[in-house]
Order: C-alpha cells, then sequence, then structure tokens
C-alpha cells in the first residue's frame, strides 16, 4: 500500500522535546511524538471504500494484511512520525486548561487529487493528554462515530471522516452510565479523516499561557495550509482569518438544525477551526421535535448543549476563540465587529434554511415567523422532525387541514392527541401555510423534489445505530454495512429501505443508547 504522504504539522510547528509518553503539562509545542499501541488481535470490521478513493487506497490495498496494520497501530507508516495535539479548552462553559488527544493518535498527511487528508486512529493507546484514561475506545462509540461521519458528509453537512472501523482485540473497562458499574467491552479503533483536525482549543491553550510566538505560528500555518485566500502575517489577516471560521461555524451549525442533529458535547475543544463536525459522542437526531433536547447525560441538568440552543453555544465558543486570537489581533474592534454580524447572518441563514424546509421560493418578510410558529407547534404533541418534514413535500396548494393532517399523520407519534388546542392550534399553523402556498409559483411536484433534497428521509437515529451495536457484540456486522449503504442516499425515497423510515420505536424510549447517551467511549 503506497499513500502520498506529505506531512506539514509536525513538520512546520514546534514539538514537545520530552519524547516520553508520559502524562504531562506540554509548554511551548504543537504537539507530542506518539507510537500508536500495537492491538491484541485486530480485526478490520468496515471501511468506506469512498473514503479509501479519496486518499489514493485501491480496493486491493484495502484488503491488504498492510491495511489492517496501518489503520489500527500495529504499524507505523514509514518516514512518518505520529503524534497528539496539544490544546485546551472549555467544557460545558468552564476553562478546563490543557486537554489534548488523549486518545487519538495522528499518523501522517495524504495528498491526493490535489486534496490534502490528515488520519488519524483514535483510540489506539495513551497519549501525554490522556491523563487519568488508557487512550482507548470501545466497539459500540466507535461504531457510532463510523457511521455517523459518513452519513454526515453525504447528508452534505461539513463533516470529518471516517476511513475504517477495526476490532483491536483488546478488552477494554468503561462505565458507561457513570454510576459505578464498569465493566469489559471490545476494544475497537477508528480511522478519521479530515483536512486538519486543529480545533478552537488549539489557540486558547497559547493564549491562556499568554504564548503569543507559537500562537502567531499556528495561526499562520492554519492560513497558509487552509485558507489560502488570505494573505498570511499581519494583524489584519488574523482578522480576515477570524471572520472565516465564523462564516464556516454558522454554515455548520444552520445544517445541523435543518437535518436536526444535536451534537451533544459543543466544547471548545470540540470545535473544529475548519468548521467541521468533529468529536462524534453523545450526539444524536431529534426524534419528537424538541428544542430543549440533550442526548448528553452529563448535560441533563443543564441542558446547555440542548438542539435549540446550538447556534447560541458555537457564538459563545467563537468569543472564547476571538479573545485567544485577540493576543496577536491587539484590536478588540473588528474582532467584536464580527461577533456581532454573526447574529444578524444567523438570522438570515435561518430564515432561508426555513424558507427551503417549507418549500418556499418567493421572500416574504414573513417567513421566519411562519416557520418558528411551526417549532412551537411541532411540541404540544411529540411529533417526529425528520418525517413530518419529508411528509411535508407531499401537501398541495388547495389542501384542507383535514387531509394536511391525514398526509402528515405518521410522524405524530400519537395522532390521538391532536385534539382541543392542540388541534386548534395545527389548524391555526396549517391555514397560514396554505395561504402562504398559494403564493408560490412553484407546481406542487416540483416544490415536493426541492423540499426533499433538504429534508432527508433517513438519518441514523439512535435507535438505528444501537440495532447496529447489539448485533456487532454478538458478532454480526451486517447491519453496520445495512445502515452504511442507506445512509450514502438520505435524501432518496428508497422504497426498499421504507422500515428505516420510521419513529423511534417504543423499546428504545429509555434504553441506554438510545435516548441518553454519556461521553464513556
Amino acid at each position: 500500500m503506497k499513500l502520498n504522504t506529505n506531512d506539514t504539522f509536525n513538520k512546520e510547528l514546534p514539538a514537545d522535546k520530552n519524547k516520553n509518553n508520559t502524562r504531562r503539562q506540554v509548554l511551548e509545542a504543537c504537539y507530542s511524538y506518539v507510537t500508536p499501541k500495537i492491538p491484541g488481535n485486530p480485526e478490520l470490521l468496515h471501511v468506506s471504500i469512498e473514503m479509501a478513493d479519496a486518499l489514493g487506497i485501491s480496493k486491493e490495498d484495502v484488503n491488504s494484511e498492510d491495511f489492517l496494520k496501518v489503520f489500527t497501530g500495529a504499524k507505523v507508516l514509514e518516514g512518518s512520525e505520529p503524534f497528539s495535539m496539544c490544546y485546551g479548552g472549555h467544557q460545558f462553559g468552564n476553562w478546563a486548561g490543557q486537554l489534548g488527544d488523549g486518545r487519538a493518535i495522528n499518523l501522517t498527511e495524504v495528498v491526493h487529487n490535489d486534496k490534502r487528508w490528515a488520519l488519524q486512529l483514535k483510540g489506539a493507546g495513551e497519549t501525554p493528554y490522556s491523563r487519568s484514561a488508557d487512550g482507548l475506545a470501545v466497539l459500540r462509540s466507535s461504531i457510532r462515530e463510523h457511521l455517523c461521519s459518513e452519513a454526515m458528509f453525504h447528508l452534505g453537512v461539513p463533516t470529518t471522516r471516517s476511513l475504517s472501523l477495526s476490532l483491536s482485540g483488546d478488552q477494554v473497562l468503561r462505565d458507561v452510565m457513570y454510576n459505578g458499574n464498569p465493566a469489559y467491552e471490545k476494544g475497537a479503533i477508528v480511522c478519521r479523516v479530515a483536512p486538519s483536525f486543529i480545533r478552537f482549543g488549539n489557540f486558547q491553550i497559547f493564549a491562556s499561557r499568554n504564548d503569543k510566538v507559537n500562537l502567531q505560528k499556528l495561526t499562520d500555518y492554519t492560513i497558509k495550509h487552509f485558507f489560502p485566500e488570505i494573505n498570511g502575517g499581519t494583524k489584519e489577516c488574523y482578522i480576515q482569518f477570524f471572520n472565516a471560521v465564523l462564516d464556516n461555524t454558522l454554515e455548520m451549525v444552520i445544517d445541523w438544525q435543518r437535518v436536526g442533529f444535536v451534537h451533544g458535547v459543543m466544547n471548545t475543544d470540540n470545535m473544529s477551526i475548519l468548521g467541521l463536525t468533529i468529536d462524534y459522542g453523545p450526539y444524536g437526531w431529534l426524534e419528537g421535535y424538541e428544542n430543549d433536547w440533550t442526548p448528553n447525560t452529563t448535560d441533563s441538568g443543564q441542558r446547555r448543549y440542548r438542539f435549540g440552543n446550538q447556534p447560541s453555544v458555537a457564538l459563545w465558543n467563537l468569543y472564547q476563540l476571538a479573545n485567544a486570537l485577540f493576543l496577536i489581533v491587539e484590536d478588540v474592534k473588528p474582532l467584536e465587529e464580527a461577533l456581532e454580524r454573526y447574529k444578524i447572518e444567523f438570522v438570515e441563514a435561518k430564515t432561508e434554511m426555513a424558507r427551503a424546509k417549507l418549500g418556499l421560493q418567493l421572500k416574504e418578510k414573513e417567513d421566519l415567523a411562519l416557520f418558528e410558529s411551526l417549532e412551537e407547534t411541532l411540541q404540544l404533541t411529540e411529533t417526529d422532525m425528520t418525517m413530518f418534514f419529508r411528509l411535508l413535500s407531499n401537501i398541495a396548494k388547495n389542501e384542507t387541514a383535514e387531509n394536511f393532517i391525514e398526509k402528515t399523520k405518521k410522524a405524530f407519534y400519537k395522532p390521538e392527541e391532536l385534539t382541543g388546542d392542540a388541534l386548534h392550534n395545527w389548524n391555526v399553523w396549517i391555514a397560514k401555510y396554505l395561504k402562504r402556498l398559494k403564493n408560490e409559483t412553484q407546481l406542487d411536484q416540483e416544490r415536493k423534489i426541492v423540499m426533499d433534497d433538504v429534508n432527508p428521509k433517513y438519518v441514523l437515529r439512535n435507535y438505528m445505530a444501537q440495532l447496529a451495536i447489539d448485533a456487532a457484540d454478538k458478532g454480526d456486522y451486517s447491519i453496520i454495512e445495512e445502515l452504511y449503504q442507506l445512509l450514502k442516499q438520505p435524501y432518496l425515497e428508497q422504497v426498499e429501505n421504507e422500515k428505516w423510515f420510521a419513529k423511534r420505536p417504543e423499546w428504545a424510549r429509555h434504553k441506554v443508547g438510545c435516548s441518553m447517551l454519556s461521553c464513556s467511549s
């Protein structure tokens, strides 16, 4: 297996001079060299052939022993120097100091078809940033990350990718719900792929230590390789850089809201500087439409990272990045102006998203209000978000309110609850929507095509991932492949896969892994 490797991060940026793999504070360095732990008995479970092709890896290579060894950590590529990044971050709103890649090891960078990709193993052993953990990962969380990374890509959401999912052959001790009941689980390794895994926290750690020299080096490097349209080296370019990061972050969050995705842990160390969805931990998709829902047990009290709060948290995180970059910008005004622009452009972006989801081509000033009143109405009774918006495209301009309810009925968990005030409020909204549709020049069928391109039919619901996990625990990996193929075409009807166009089953309502998840992996 030959890869066109071309490392830059660990060639152009300062390294940790201490090469011992011991937990410590790492100063004046962007990374520490680390060798992956050799797995006990690795086994390749699944590969994204599309991602392999993007890296220049042939199908023959995928089936080779070399591929298995490299992407489970059993073999280090010749000429490469694996490393883990040093970064800090705010966790649940509080500064946590140095964090870093506690269970991620960057293997190398590959250039193929003029695109640069960083390859990273998650779960391949301890690093200087592992703190009290073992640097390993388990099968359940690895399946969730592998499937979700690729599913998000096909949804059109900016994301890191996943090349491969493997068993390590080792047992890993985990306390799934942090309730004092640890148990051994199958160890696993995911090979994650992205143009870069640099996070907000990479910049924050240097600013927190008043290390202006290395902050500037990191910023110049990031601009040079990932924002080439900006001429680096000046304060003005750092302001342009921040504005570009802000734009990318806003685009990502709007896409999350569009498809009903909840990240679950929007700490600043989990925010990609490229505006990619990164670190798939306790994520989830809305089942019943609920702005206050979070899949993260750790956040169940505060609900800081709930669905409806994600755009605000993204802004809060951008404030923290601005605080870090201030050290080299030395002018607060342009940073504040950018942050104020986010607020304005979020409203504009949400309005455009609302029009797309509702199938409105013409622009009217009340469109956002119409969408937000729908958000409130959807919460009157438990209503599946994905199914409702997908079914909404079947509504004709001349529909009656009764037919509207009938055509979207499958999205309601308990249609019998549509009585009294709930039914009245629904009828009020339906009347407004149908009146608005009559202003549109598009034919019903034309509108349906446009709506079905932004409202997915299939998403990776937690219960679906759990079915794959439960089967995999018994040695059956077929559901992983079935879901992988399904989610490659989330906007198509796929009538043969209609069983997956369904509300969360009752057995999954309170099952661990289906309703709430922990950060344990």
